[in-house]
């Protein structure tokens, strides 16, 4: 994953880099269609070592060779874009000059995107038996799209350098710190929310590599092989975008090096033309230097981004609440039940449908009939009424508040106290080298819930 980074001139190393052109005009090379024929899907012998090193997470990117990968390919760049690093490990699109509001950055043609769909028909007839049980199970029937995906990216890894997106794959991360990716001990240091959604995508992991025993075209050493599996599912799921209007799913090469911007941080507008063929251009005036970052989700939702990139964003105002309603009702959902509504502020505010949501749960216990009024008067703008239920029901919907937030930061404390003496014993580094960044989720959490819990101590019945 390319995390947000501290921008630090004096560390920022250029990467090899060569501008093709401001003017868009997407061309497809001869070399497109030679190449693509080398890659059969139907290959069962792990044919090369392919990506370099790929199941040691220490191996270096190889960054160099993808400006002429990209130029023969006709993936456009303008002057302003370039690849940097501050390590060598996360690697990620700056400008390098001014750029005016509205300016093209990059153009990627569609025959090198991989898209879901494109992936479904090379394989149809081929995974049919494997999309079904991914249908049928609890944690992948909506990932689909994106199991297509994963199994593009491991049949062009068992093509090695036959692969027309060899290069590309060469370029790309071997460590991630996404849910997939952690350890039991890790979930076990995350409060409940984060835990859960991360523990998703440990789940859809497994399932994926179950349904593989369902793909004949590929080999069983690709199949059994935990760290590939999993190195190809972070690889899909934190770089994939999602196609507006058609609910494909595809991963853009070049644009995946757009880092995540947080609130009023998203220099870069990405959009599709009917033929496929993607645009990268600038939303406003970009200074030289300033990084070139997109929205990768929900910025109010921390333990989100944590679970499905593995990075932490605290650019936000705002958090998600952490109250999980299972199987809302439509009611509820009405009322404003959304993490992107349902926040707690860094001041210690909180959002209206907070208390919305809370007291229609606890008028519900009371009374069917009186959780229907509450909820009429919502919808229909009934602010006296609303009003009045608030005023009359505030003690049970503050003392449940309360509750929520008592215990996670109880949670929290016990969880940062077992997590700072890992870390004081150096076990961080060699067992469990996320648990620094799972203790800054934590800590950033924590922050915010005890300004909330100040505020509701001060509150009164």
């Amino acid at each position: 994953m390319n995390k947000m980074p501290t921008m630090a001139s004096t560390c920022l190393a250029i990467l090899p880099w060569i501008a093709i052109t401001c003017a868009f005009q997407i061309q497809t090379p001869a070399t497109l269609f030679s190449k693509r024929a080398v890659s059969s899907p139907f290959s069962t012998t792990l044919r090369h070592q392919s990506v370099t090193n790929v199941v040691d997470i220490t191996a270096p990117r190889d960054i160099g060779p993808l400006s002429e990968w990209s130029n023969n390919w006709g993936i456009q760049t303008s002057d302003c874009f370039q690849l940097v690093s501050e390590d060598g490990v996360d690697v990620y699109a700056i400008s390098n000059q001014n750029i005016p509001a509205e300016s093209p950055i990059l153009a990627i043609p569609s025959d090198i995107i991989l898209t879901g769909n494109k992936a479904r028909e090379e394989f149809v007839g081929y995974a049919y038996n494997a999309e079904q049980m991914l249908l049928t199970s609890a944690d992948a029937s909506d990932r689909v799209p994106q199991f297509y995906l994963f199994l593009k990216v491991l049949k062009e890894y068992e093509m090695g350098m036959d692969s027309a997106w060899y290069t590309w794959l060469n370029s790309l991360p071997r460590y991630h710190s996404n849910g997939a990716s952690m350890t039991d001990f890790c979930f076990g240091c995350l409060p409940p929310y984060a835990a859960e959604v991360s523990l998703v995508e440990k789940r859809c992991l497994r399932q994926f590599v179950q349904s593989l025993s369902e793909i004949p075209f590929l080999s069983d050493r690709t199949k059994q092989n935990e760290v590939l599996t999993t190195w190809a599912f972070s690889i899909v799921h934190t770089r994939y975008f999602t196609v507006p209007n058609n609910g494909d799913v595809c991963i853009v090469p070049m644009a995946d090096f757009f880092n995540h911007g947080g609130v009023e941080e998203e220099e870069v507008n990405i959009s599709y033309d009917d033929n496929g063929n993607c645009f990268a251009y600038s939303n406003y005036d970009i200074t030289a230097g300033q990084p070139l970052r997109i929205c990768y989700g929900d910025p109010t939702n921390p333990s989100n981004l944590l679970a499905r990139y593995g990075f932490l964003d605290e650019s936000s105002p705002a958090t998600f609440c952490k109250y999980v309603i299972p199987n809302p009702s439509q009611e509820v959902l009405e009322l404003g039940y959304d993490p992107s509504r349902m926040l707690f502020y860094n001041d210690g505010g909180i959002s209206q449908e907070v208390w919305d949501v809370l007291l229609y749960q606890e008028l519900a216990q009371v009374s069917s009939d009186l959780a229907q009024d509450f909820y009429n008067a919502h919808i229909m703008g009934d602010v006296s009424t609303k009003q009045q239920y608030q005023e009359q029901y505030f003690p049970q919907a503050l003392a449940a508040l309360k509750n929520h937030v008592d215990f996670l930061v109880n949670e929290l404390e016990e969880l940062s106290i077992g997590l700072e003496t890992q870390v004081d014993q150096g076990l961080d580094g060699w067992r469990h080298p996320r648990l620094g960044l799972i203790l800054r989720h934590n800590e950033y959490v924590k922050r915010t819930f005890d300004l909330v819990q100040s505020n509701l101590d001060n509150m009164s019945f």
